[in-house]
């Protein structure tokens, strides 16, 4: 009879509870309050978030879905043979499966600062392809690290990173991550980017104001884990969910407003917010398919394929290293 099977080893350069403390404190110091939007994935949050890409309203996760299955062969194709797969915040890795199936690459390094979730997924994923090594690293991926090594030579170092998350960055923040990304890869390499795309206003507001409030859960538990490991005192019930589409900077900005004067603790600081004062907890910003050419290429990019759907809602392009 055969024993459990073992997890694969992880790699672990997951960001300690100082630097935690430190961005937050900063953050909230600052004159338009805001936290980085990479601490809402604790296991909780990355549990909340794969609730949100099944909601009805936010499309970007089944339309990048239907995306692969319509162009899968393509797509892996195009990444070749042989290759060590890297995926930026690899979450459940529900999209990167078929990639997998198809592809079949020697290495598969999934990148992601969720430790358990990581690990869970990992373990599943080496049970289901094990003829696939898999390398997880639990990391903020826009931090140094150092990615291991597979143990079988590959012909090249393919990226993955689906979901539209480069829409995170600023667009300066987002070239400097990009070229990063250009530089792991190296020559002969080259990146699969989900890239979501402008589109009615409309669509996006419902996307990130859900009527089940699971995108307002997800944004309000980040005040929830800063209760729970810095010994905070944020009253939930007293902050809300804000997000809205900026037309002007083609983004989604998301907030949590002060619903009242208040006070809350925090290491020993106490941070004053106002009626109607909000913290900036995230951005997504939507792009034309001539802004992101742009923007890869000023990141040392080529755009080599584009697919869309239908209703070209969303990207998904493959880039090669200039």
């Amino acid at each position: 009879m055969q024993g459990t099977p073992q997890p694969p080893k992880l790699y672990d350069f997951a960001p300690r509870l100082n630097t935690f403390r430190t961005d937050v404190i900063q953050g909230l110091q600052r004159p338009l309050k805001e936290l980085p939007s990479k601490y809402f994935y604790d296991e909780i949050g990355s549990q909340l978030f794969d609730q949100i890409c099944e909601l009805p309203e936010y499309y970007p996760t089944r339309t990048e879905i239907s995306i692969m299955q319509r162009n899968i062969q393509h797509i892996a194709s195009a990444l070749g043979p042989r290759c060590m797969l890297i995926e930026y915040g690899s979450g459940s890795s529900v999209k990167t499966r078929q990639l997998l199936e198809q592809l079949r690459p020697t290495a598969y390094v999934p990148i992601d600062i969720s430790r358990q979730h990581l690990l869970n997924t990992a373990t599943e994923l080496a049970q289901a392809y094990p003829d696939i090594e898999m390398l997880p690293v639990c990391a903020d991926y826009t931090s140094n690290f150092t990615l291991p090594q597979p143990s079988v030579k590959v012909a090249r170092r393919i990226a993955y990173y689906p979901g539209s998350t480069i829409g995170n960055f600023d667009p300066n923040a987002a070239i400097r991550f990009l070229a990063s990304i250009a530089q792991t890869c190296g020559q002969g390499g080259g990146l699969l980017i989900g890239v979501d795309l402008k589109k009615e206003c409309n669509i996006l507001h419902r996307a990130y104001n859900d009527s089940e409030g699971v995108t307002a859960q997800f944004n309000l538990h980040l005040l929830e884990r800063i209760n729970l490991e810095l010994s905070s005192n944020f009253q939930l019930d007293q902050f809300s969910h804000y997000a809205f589409y900026n037309p002007t900077l083609g983004r989604i900005e998301m907030h949590l407003e002060s619903l009242c004067r208040q006070q809350v603790h925090l290491d020993g600081q106490m941070v004053a917010f106002k009626l109607g004062e909000t913290i900036w907890t995230e951005s997504s910003y939507k792009f034309t398919l001539e802004e992101f050419a742009q923007l890869a290429s000023e990141a040392g990019f080529r755009i080599e394929q584009v697919w869309l759907d239908t209703q070209q809602l969303f990207s998904i392009q493959y880039l090669s290293v200039e």
